[in-house]
């Protein structure tokens, strides 16, 4: 029904807004909490660098599309969807609450993966579990496109901006031993005063890797909604103002996204940015470490690299845990009770348990809705 594909489209959008209260606020925690830009400022610069991102390339919508669930196990059809993304929609709007950073693209990964098991009749064959490939980044399955990078992000995130920060450590303090117009440069206010604008590009260059990651994940179910409603002959005799639906035939053919998918979700998130995202805000950038701009440089850029490299990989990362480990890293470097460790414990408990905790909801709506005859 077409009912249905546009209900998928709507919780869709709704995710995707809710992404803005979580990760989102991640990317730009750093440049709000070190007083270099107002909110509504790093909003509106990230609204833009989001755009730009989600417009550069579509090599993890495809994953998500594709690459985790087995369609020749189990038909996805909309009443799956619509319980995949209410499972990660609740489970975003409960750590969100809480103000902890957990992972929306962990949330909507459990959801999906919920869903469909649920809709094979908890048949596990329904989750493409590992696809190896050489080199193993061409995997596809859980443990490739999810289970590994979980693990490895974060740390090279970690180890990343615990390197930048040193070498930054370092360089000041090489030029603070010269004397002379060096000695000036490495002075607190003109440290500060340099890296308060470095951070601009900085928070620039993240919101541009959230973009390119993260805004694609609802890019790819709606793509899949669109593709599968196609198939089954669901958008036939469409009316004229609904005509954009169809998917184009490079969208058919090799799986590309459409131009308005991607333009909406990037709107959708900057949106949702600007609506609520400043509890999570605050635990990034004050309650973990205290931070100030030489600080949300090293961590912004630092994560931002390792994002976009796995992006260009069609790797599905978390937003929220290449910035968060950044922040660790970058907090370490000062020295390590620099880092408030129960906030950090905190948040990793989130991280574990966003997985199961979206799929077992997503898991019990298939079930609620099966009971109800509706699925």
């Amino acid at each position: 029904m077409l009912t249905l594909v546009l209900m998928v489209v709507l919780f869709a959008l709704v995710f995707e807004y809710i992404n803005g209260f979580h990760d989102t606020a991640n990317s730009i925690a750093t440049v709000v909490a070190t007083k270099v830009l107002t909110p509504m400022q790093a909003v509106m610069l990230a609204a833009g660098m989001n755009l730009v991102g989600a417009l550069w390339g579509t090599a993890v919508a495809k994953t998500i599309a594709s690459g985790l669930v087995d369609v020749q196990v189990v038909t996805i059809t909309s009443q799956v969807l619509i319980c995949a993304l209410s499972g990660g929609i609740v489970w975003n709007l409960i750590t969100w609450w809480l103000g902890l950073p957990s992972s929306s693209s962990h949330a909507l990964i459990g959801g999906l993966c919920g869903a469909a098991l649920g809709a094979s009749g908890t048949d596990w064959a329904a989750i493409i579990w590992s696809q190896p490939a050489d080199p193993w980044w061409k995997g596809a399955g859980v443990l490739w496109k999810v289970v590994v990078p979980m693990v490895t992000s974060p740390v090279m995130g970690f180890l990343a901006g615990f390197a930048i920060m040193g070498l930054l450590f370092a360089l000041i303090a090489g030029m603070a031993k010269t004397g002379g117009p060096l000695a000036r440069l490495a002075r607190p206010r003109w440290v500060n005063g340099f890296f308060g604008k470095a951070q601009i590009v900085s928070a620039g260059y993240m919101g541009f890797a959230h973009g390119l990651n993260d805004a694609q994940k609802t890019m790819g179910i709606i793509a899949l909604a669109l593709v599968s409603a196609q198939a089954v002959g669901t958008l036939d005799n469409l009316p004229d103002w609904l005509a954009f639906l169809h998917p184009s035939d490079a969208a058919l053919r090799e799986g590309d996204i459409d131009t308005w998918i991607k333009i909406t979700c990037a709107l959708v998130m900057a949106a949702g940015t600007a609506a609520g995202g400043w509890r999570i805000i605050k635990t990034l950038g004050h309650k973990m470490v205290k931070l100030h701009p030489i600080h949300g440089f090293a961590a912004e850029t630092s994560a931002a690299s390792v994002i976009t490299l796995a992006s260009s990989l069609g790797i599905p990362v978390s937003t929220t845990h290449n910035i968060s480990a950044a922040i660790m890293g970058v907090g370490c470097a000062k020295r390590l009770n620099a880092v408030k460790w129960t906030v950090v414990e905190r948040m990793i408990w989130a991280w574990i348990l966003t997985i199961p905790a979206a799929g077992g909801i997503a898991y019990l709506m298939v079930e609620g809705l099966r009971l109800l005859g509706w699925a």
